[in-house]
């Protein structure tokens, strides 16, 4: 027996080829604590199983759940100057645009796309918290006016899902230079009379919150999404108040009027496909199990998007827009 090579050389080997077992296996929730395999996770499109927690969600794979048979087309967008103000801090921001474009395969930090919803056509823009917190600079300001004006050319619907740290500081006013711009498209857009549906998901503010994202025709939010300009701490802090409970978040928002629908993720599809076609005159269409059924009228829209909550009720206190039959 050759123990060199029966023995010695294949635990070399086995040693030399061994794999890194990878850190992200297992995430944590969170809300619960609640530790989910990556794979469920994935699969769950993000969304905590036990908790029903929304976490982030890649730009690509929110089209992908979106979109009918994850079939979509990426927009090209005009390309804008890079670090215009030269900006250094403790990272260059070529630096920074370099890294944040190799973990998300994007260009910036808004994605747009065409696709199909339930057979008709639509364009949708998608914010990428990854990438460099969603943040709105010259890139992704140019991103959502293109994302409109191809909707007005196509003469399809524009649905945004936002998400949003705020304005980009290391282009100081040109990036505040996008909130009046994308305003500017977002009132273009609506001449057209063609449905803007907004979709908050966790967090949106700053900025964005300032602009596009509060002028759609419908905002809905994902559940537990935090929406605001400032955050609550820095609000406490200016005005010497404490803040109620909940402050900001999707739920106390559609309380209070300023989110129409608070929708799961799950639902997602649903209701935007139902409220496009009703928003077009068109049949809206509302999707059990694989089989699209049609939804006549804004009741079964406002039941199938708050869920488990009592139809009558929901129907003496509407979502803001939506007109019971």
């Amino acid at each position: 027996m050759n123990w060199i090579n029966d023995g010695v050389l294949p635990k070399i080997r086995s040693f030399l080829n061994k794999k890194d077992t990878p850190e992200n296996l297992w995430v944590k929730c969170p809300e619960s604590g609640e530790m989910v395999f990556y794979r469920d996770l994935e699969a769950n499109q993000w969304v905590v199983p036990n908790s029903g927690y929304h976490m982030k969600i890649k730009a690509r794979d929110r089209l992908g759940h979106f979109f009918d048979d994850a079939a979509f087309t990426e927009v090209e967008v005009p390309d804008v100057p890079v670090d215009p103000l030269k900006f250094r801090g403790i990272k260059r921001y070529t630096d920074q645009l370099r890294d944040a474009r190799t973990k998300t395969s994007m260009k910036d930090s808004v994605l747009v796309a065409d696709g199909k919803l339930f057979g008709r056509d639509l364009t949708a823009a998608v914010q990428d918290f990854d990438f460099m917190g969603g943040t709105l600079g010259m890139a992704a300001g140019s991103a959502v006016v293109a994302g409109l004006d191809r909707a007005r050319e196509r003469k399809t619907p524009f649905v945004l899902f936002a998400a949003s740290g705020g304005a980009r500081m290391q282009e100081g006013m040109l990036s505040l230079m996008q909130m009046p711009r994308t305003t500017v498209a977002v009132e273009r857009f609506r001449e057209t009379g063609l449905p803007y549906v907004v979709v908050f998901t966790n967090p949106t503010t700053g900025g964005v919150t300032a602009s596009y994202a509060m002028l759609g025709d419908v905002h809905i939010a994902e559940p537990g999404a935090l929406i605001g300009f400032a955050g609550p701490r820095v609000i406490e802090n200016t005005i010497r108040e404490k803040l109620p409970k909940g402050f900001q978040t999707a739920e106390y928002l559609r309380e209070h009027g300023m989110v129409d629908m608070v929708v799961h993720r799950h639902n997602m599809r649903n209701v935007i496909g139902s409220l496009t076609g009703i928003f077009m005159k068109a049949p809206a269409i509302d999707e059990i199990g694989d089989k699209p059924a049609n939804v006549v009228n804004m009741r079964d829209v406002v039941v199938a998007a708050e869920g488990d909550a009592e139809e009558d009720e929901l129907l003496d206190n509407p979502p803001i827009g939506a007109h019971a039959e």
